[in-house]
């Protein structure tokens, strides 16, 4: 098969579409990844082609008016939307549409319905990739609603409203360049609805270990386990001095997710970790001036590789991205989840809940001696510990790559 991969977003949402498309070639298909330019190495490293995207999801996230425009509420959110994204909207579609024209298959998130527009367009057969649950079921609300449980019914009316909602944000943005990139007729349903009606196999990037397999699922719903890519990565000699100079660190990082004032959010983070007693390694945050060590106790990183540099740590405190907390989980090591939003607090809760952190402390609600309470209860309660070293070695014992090429050549 000539397969497309659609990865749009941060690293977290790319690496994973990677190892699926790497796991794909070693059977002899041929795999292009259709992603923002600044992959194109993480892609050819893999063996991959790479279609690639001049608009950057992630550029737009990480700029000052990005940043405003995700943490301005709903309302805000719809009014951003329009006036950030809209306006590169046809770009992105007419290079998604040239990347994905000869493929035989596209493997597609659900965002925009990429997947069913393109299968229209084609005639090829598609799959949608979750990052996380979505597919409505009365186990849990929508990942994306902030809530523990609704109920059975509430749980899964939550996914009805969020994807009502999207449709009403979306719309008539699709149907517009429905018209204008690919010449199809304008659609009166989501294309969420038509996927689960149609039947389309979802593939659903999560182990079981961590989120049980809902039982009201349908067979199309395929929970394969992580897609988990390993690299041949060299750290930076200073950093194995670092490493090797004193006892495991903690590592802090919020990924592409960037703190109201990052300066002053470092600074919380170094006095929260001197006040637990640990060291740290800082990944993403203004301190010192540059990559290195910029303290005995304090080493700052540029880009890493979190699979071969998450073992090394006593514990890690993230973001509560689906990726960064599948590889921390994979790790074996407790973790201190500060969600910002989306659905950050979901995973927050799973790791609570699987006893392989503390509560998950909300980035807004950042202090000294809140960070420093959970790091320390992360780095010395013994079952917390044994907690998270069980779960990872459940984890690295999957091969959800393997199982996700089975269900794709199945289909």
């Amino acid at each position: 098969m000539k397969v497309a991969i659609l990865a749009f977003g941060s690293r977290g949402d790319t690496q994973p579409c990677v190892a699926l498309g790497a796991g794909l070639a070693a059977r002899g298909h041929r795999v292009t990844v259709v992603a923002a330019g600044r992959y194109g190495a993480l892609v050819g490293e893999a063996g991959l082609e790479l279609g690639p995207l001049s608009v950057d999801p992630l550029r737009i996230a990480e700029s000052e008016e990005g940043q405003a425009w995700l943490r301005s509420g709903p309302a805000g959110f719809v009014r951003g939307f329009r006036r950030i994204v809209e306006p590169l909207a046809e770009r992105l579609v007419t290079e998604v549409d040239a990347a994905c024209a000869g493929a035989d298959r596209v493997l597609a998130p659900a965002l925009g319905g990429f997947g069913h527009h393109l299968s229209e367009r084609y005639g090829m057969p598609y799959a949608l990739l979750h990052f996380q649950p979505s597919e409505p079921t009365r186990a849990f609300p929508n990942p994306l609603v902030p809530l523990r449980t609704l109920g059975g019914w509430g749980n899964r009316g939550s996914y009805a409203l969020v994807e009502r909602l999207s449709w009403l944000l979306l719309g008539r943005m699709v149907n517009r360049l429905r018209d204008r990139v690919l010449g199809l007729g304008p659609m009166r349903d989501s294309p969420f609805r038509r996927a689960r009606a149609d039947g389309v196999p979802v593939l659903c990037g999560v182990s079981p270990s961590v989120v049980g397999r809902p039982a009201d699922w349908p067979g199309h719903v395929h929970l394969t386990g992580y897609w988990f890519l390993e690299r041949r990565w060299s750290p930076p000699p200073e950093l194995e001095a670092f490493l090797d100079a004193g006892p495991p660190p903690v590592y802090v990082g919020f990924g592409s997710m960037v703190p109201g004032d990052p300066a002053a959010t470092a600074g919380t983070v170094v006095t929260a970790l001197r006040s637990a007693g640990v060291r740290g390694v800082l990944q993403g945050l203004p301190y010192g001036g540059a990559d290195g060590a910029c303290a005995d106790d304090v080493f700052v990183i540029g880009d890493a590789d979190h699979t071969w540099l998450f073992p090394r740590m006593a514990a890690v405190v993230h973001h509560g991205g689906a990726g960064t907390t599948g590889t921390a989980l994979r790790a074996g090591i407790p973790a201190v989840v500060c969600p910002f939003f989306s659905d950050q607090p979901f995973w927050g809760a799973r790791v609570a809940a699987l006893g392989a952190g503390p509560v998950p402390l909300p980035v807004r609600r950042l202090t000294v001696g809140e960070l420093a309470g959970r790091v320390a209860r992360a780095v010395r309660d013994g079952d917390m510990r044994a907690a998270a070293a069980r779960l990872g070695a459940r984890l690295r014992a999957e091969d959800g790559v393997a199982r996700a090429c089975d269900v794709l050549e199945a289909c």
